[in-house]
């Protein structure tokens, strides 16, 4: 079995000490996409034994708000980009907001960014 990593995404700016807005457990990656992502997030990576794995501070949106944000690991650091997702992202896994996660499966957006559609697929072995 692999070893499981938690990602955690506060939202820092609501309440008096922020709130969370996804914690999910789910096999090592690079990349996390997150739907319907606050203005700011901070993430932490924990490996599965709970030690910090990767982190990052105050990651605000920067441009457009779009419906998804890609999270990336750098090293010890986790980097924000807001965007569409393309075909190279399909397959990425999604974290809703509460924690589901998900794979993404197709993406299509309108050109002006007035609509868009998606599918999104869950899996659970135990």
């Amino acid at each position: 079995m692999a070893q499981l990593e938690t990602w955690e995404l506060w939202y820092p700016d609501a309440a008096s000490n922020g709130l969370l807005f996804a914690r999910a457990r789910l096999d090592p990656t690079t990349v996390l996409w997150a739907h319907a992502a606050p203005e700011t997030l901070a993430v932490v990576v924990r490996g599965a034994d709970d030690r910090v794995l990767a982190r990052g501070e105050l990651l605000r949106r920067d441009g457009p708000r779009y419906p998804m944000t890609r999270l990336a690991r750098v090293g010890d650091r986790v980097v924000r980009e807001d965007r569409w997702p393309t075909d190279a992202d399909l397959t990425s896994l999604v974290v809703l907001p509460g924690g589901e996660v998900g794979t993404l499966l197709r993406w299509w957006n309108a050109a002006d960014g007035s609509e868009w559609r998606w599918q999104v697929e869950f899996y659970n072995h135990t």
